[in-house]
């Protein structure tokens, strides 16, 4: 039976605050959709007390911040886009369009077709999420997208070169120092100099996720990736220092991202406990991290690699480490995670900066029924069909009639009757089934 050596903050406490977000994320979106420039201007101005002349960047605008990022920062960028771009490459090689011929004349086939716009959000508030425009511009690029507009927020009152350099780097065709839910608003409905787009992709904190959640429909998004979460699973393989270090090196996203640690050895789960504790006290972000630590969280204590297993499929965590004896034993029976990190020689840190994989992971137990940000995401699976021959169609045609007439569609029915009556030679009276 699972134990919990210490537990987060009561989840009537999380709802009560989730539901304070929604009632302000939908007053910005009513505004954006009724006033347009002007809503984005205010809110801009309200928020990161930024009004530039133009929210949009020039290419003069994107070479003078270019040239202030250092030429050791500039290639690591690129060293880490090309990751990315390998790797989604390598996943949209694997997706292959398919035609087949089912039966004899018939022909089915689907087609992978790329989104035409998106809208990537590259957070920047606490910090520069430089990596972000990686994750999502290039792995648009990769998919074939048309048209890519990227938004950051102003970073000390202006744009963040070196986010503005990845965003470049990466092939956005368009630039806005414009943060927030204004900024998703902006993208998803359009302004008078915003022109729309049809895909919202990219993480950001709990009122960026919401604004995605409540305009998805209206355009795409890529899932509801809100503040980061990580689980450690470990066993006595490894010590309390690194399992103290990996859940800190998260939860200093912000105060409200959860850290938790699965282990089945009662010495290691107290062992870490004390380590972040120690740990806090050296931090330079412990502000932040000790603040999702004292309030979202966890260390439980099971009894076995299965309950271990339960357990986390339970949490259901955007990022999942496994430091035990047997990682590959959590690979072959997890079912419920963003993204795995099998052994302690990898971390979350690598696949958030620039290992390869996406970091654009399910959150708040989303993870039970999607996957990540991919190429995929971007690509429409498209199906068509064709029947070749009339033997074909009036053989398909009579089972068609059949079925149709079986759920009361007279009118489905008769598009399958008249091609039984043209292409079979059989007398089939109208509004009736194919014998």
């Amino acid at each position: 039976m699972p134990r919990h050596l210490k537990r987060g903050m009561d989840a009537g406490a999380i709802e009560e605050a989730d539901a304070k977000v929604r009632q302000t994320v939908d007053g910005i979106l009513a505004e954006v959709k009724t006033r347009g420039d002007q809503a984005i201007r205010d809110y801009s101005k309200k928020f990161d007390n930024w009004t530039p002349e133009s929210f949009h960047l020039s290419q003069q605008d994107i070479e003078r911040a270019i040239a202030q990022v250092p030429k050791r920062d500039l290639e690591d960028i690129k060293f880490a886009q090309a990751q990315v771009r390998n790797f989604a490459q390598k996943q949209r090689d694997s997706m292959q369009d398919i035609e087949v011929e089912t039966l004899p004349g018939v022909v089915l086939g689907h087609k992978h077709i790329p989104v035409n716009a998106i809208g990537c959000y590259v957070p920047g508030g606490r910090y520069p999420m430089v990596a972000s425009a990686h994750m999502s511009i290039v792995t648009a690029k990769v998919a074939g997208v048309k048209r890519i507009i990227a938004c950051a927020p102003p970073f000390k009152g202006g744009p963040h070169p070196a986010i503005v350099a990845a965003m470049h780097f990466g092939g956005a065709d368009e630039i806005y120092v414009l943060g927030g839910v204004q900024a998703i608003a902006a993208m998803a409905l359009g302004t008078e100099t915003i022109a729309p787009v049809d895909m919202i992709v990219g993480p950001g904190n709990a009122y960026v996720a919401e604004a995605k959640r409540q305009l998805f429909g209206r355009v795409g998004i890529d899932l509801l990736a809100g503040p980061t979460e990580t689980l450690i699973i470990a066993d006595d393989s490894v010590d309390g220092e690194i399992c103290a270090t990996d859940l800190l090196g998260q939860a200093e996203h912000g105060p409200t991202s959860p850290a938790v640690l699965i282990t089945n050895s009662e010495k290691l789960a107290r062992a870490t406990i004390a380590e972040v504790e120690r740990l806090l006290t050296i931090l330079p972000t412990a502000d932040a991290a000790g603040q999702a630590w004292k309030d979202y969280g966890e260390v439980i204590v099971c009894d076995s690699y299965d309950e271990m297993v339960s357990e986390a499929d339970r949490i259901a965590s955007e990022h999942v480490q496994v430091m035990t004896r047997d990682p590959d034993f959590f690979l072959a029976n997890m079912k419920n995670y963003g993204a795995l990190f099998l052994g302690p020689r990898t971390n979350v840190a690598y696949g958030d900066k620039v290992i390869g994989t996406n970091h654009t992971l399910p959150t708040k137990k989303n993870a039970r029924f999607t996957g990540g940000l991919w190429v995929g995401k971007f690509l429409k699976t498209c199906t068509y069909q064709k029947v070749l021959t009339d033997a074909a169609s009036a053989m398909i045609g009579e089972y068609c009639s059949r079925l149709c007439t079986l759920e009361g569609f007279t009118g489905h029915a008769e598009q399958a009757n008249i091609r039984v009556r043209r292409y079979g030679g059989r007398n089939v009276p109208y509004g009736e089934a194919a014998e």
